[in-house]
């Protein structure tokens, strides 16, 4: 009499002895390069946005969310800088409050860009 755990292997091993070692390779094969290809450099394009609109100051041209275009008056932060601060941008003659978290795109006062991407 065979024990529960042999059994359970032999219900694993396909006629030819190729088992599921294959589709596994081939899966793995396929994680990996979505993981390189799409998943890795979006996380490194995150991090790189998210230490952008932390080090956000006034002066700074920025891009909103929601596409308004305006300079940075002033932030308003608590103890620690995070995505939930107040930004007063102005905007032609307009003055907005918006969340630091909603800034898009940001350009230094100069006018040249930085290398800070639109994250949707």
């Amino acid at each position: 009499m065979t024990s529960l755990p042999f059994a359970s292997l032999a219900v694993l091993q396909l006629p030819g002895g190729q088992g599921l070692v294959a589709p596994l390779l081939m899966y793995g094969g396929i994680f990996a390069i979505f993981y390189f290809l799409l998943i890795r450099p979006q996380q490194q394009q995150r991090k790189k946005h998210e230490l952008a609109i932390l080090e956000l100051k006034k002066g700074d041209r920025i891009v909103t969310a929601g596409g308004l275009v305006g300079e940075v008056q002033h932030i308003k932060s608590g103890a620690s800088a995070s995505p939930e601060d107040e930004v007063t941008i102005k905007s032609g003659e307009s003055r907005l409050i918006i969340e630091r978290g909603r800034v898009a795109k940001i350009s230094s006062s100069g006018g040249t860009s930085s290398s800070t991407d639109k994250v949707a």
